[in-house]
């Protein structure tokens, strides 16, 4: 039922007077008659009866009218709900453990009368699925890494979130006391990475990395989760995993597991942010902000895997 015509009743109802109706909703008042002709032909009953005095509700016309009125604030109502700015920003971060949700949670404890946001993990989509979660209204916003070429259409990818990775190793590794190492010092290591999948941007990232500095990087055997990670690292005195220099792992003290900045040059992986083209949620703009403010400082010899996007 046309909304319009619902609003020109109830204001005729309201005032008595089609012109009065007609100037409050600002149409003329041929329009407002041509509404409420329209509504009374689709119901079949008559709603006003005109007298010399202005407009009467009909008998139809008073049953007709408290259910108008509800049908306009439900309208209304679900308008509100999804105007820009009125529901909290939902943003996949991708891992909670990862650069991503620490930015984003830096961005709310940072403004504390910003409206609600809601961090949300999409699990094991890869980009293309991301995205169309992104453009499907499934989440507002999401963070990954893509060549700047597989940007769907109707999506916007801002290089926004560059995390520079680091070498994660056990006491006995050879690199354990280092202070930096370049990529190219790692060939010939064993680096672990589980749960890369083929066909997932994680995976181009790596590969291209591995072409790079020909480095060996095995992901095979099952992941069985962050934990189990850290103990094999542990234990061994050869083998070595990347990780993001914002990612928060926990260990055991016992451990005494070691994070080595990569230099010479600074591979990032360059985290995007992905939205819906045009997409005007204020807290959305506000996140952009923050994230080019408060961003890391890196050197001027990072690397990105070639054809990938430039920083925002």
């Amino acid at each position: 039922m046309d909304a319009e015509a619902l609003r020109t009743f109830v204001a005729v109802a309201a005032t008595g007077q089609f012109q009065a109706a007609a100037d409050e909703l600002g149409i003329s008042q041929q329009a407002a008659s041509k509404r409420i002709a329209t509504l009374e032909r689709r119901l079949g009953v008559t709603l006003l009866t005109r007298t010399p005095r202005g407009s009467r509700l009909s008998l139809d016309g008073q049953v007709f009218l408290p259910h108008a009125r509800k049908a306009l604030a439900a309208l209304d109502q679900a308008e509100r709900s999804v105007r820009p700015g009125s529901r909290p920003l939902r943003v996949d971060v991708l891992h909670r453990r990862i650069a991503p949700a620490q930015a984003v949670y830096r961005f709310y404890r940072a403004r504390p009368d910003t409206p609600q946001l809601e961090a949300v993990t999409l699990g094991d989509e890869n980009a293309a699925g991301a995205a169309r979660a992104v453009r499907e209204g499934t989440v507002d916003a999401s963070f990954r890494a893509v060549p700047k070429d597989q940007v769907p259409a109707g999506i916007s990818a801002e290089r926004l979130l560059d995390a520079p990775l680091e070498l994660l190793v056990g006491p006995g590794h050879p690199l354990a006391d280092a202070d930096r190492v370049r990529p190219t010092d790692l060939a010939g290591h064993r680096l672990w990475v589980p749960g890369i999948r083929p066909g997932t941007e994680w995976g181009a990232f790596y590969e291209a990395l591995s072409e790079s500095f020909g480095l060996s990087i095995d992901a095979l055997g099952p992941h069985f989760g962050d934990e189990a990670l850290m103990d094999a690292l542990a234990e061994s005195p050869s083998l070595a995993t990347l990780v993001g220099g914002g990612d928060r792992y926990l260990w055991p003290e016992a451990h005494d597991l070691r994070r080595v900045p990569l230099h010479r040059p600074t591979p990032v992986y360059p985290h995007m942010l992905l939205s819906r083209t045009g997409d005007r949620h204020p807290v959305l703009t506000a996140l952009r902000d923050h994230l080019r403010a408060t961003g890391p400082r890196l050197p001027d010899d990072v690397w990105v895997p070639p054809g990938w996007a430039e920083r925002t």
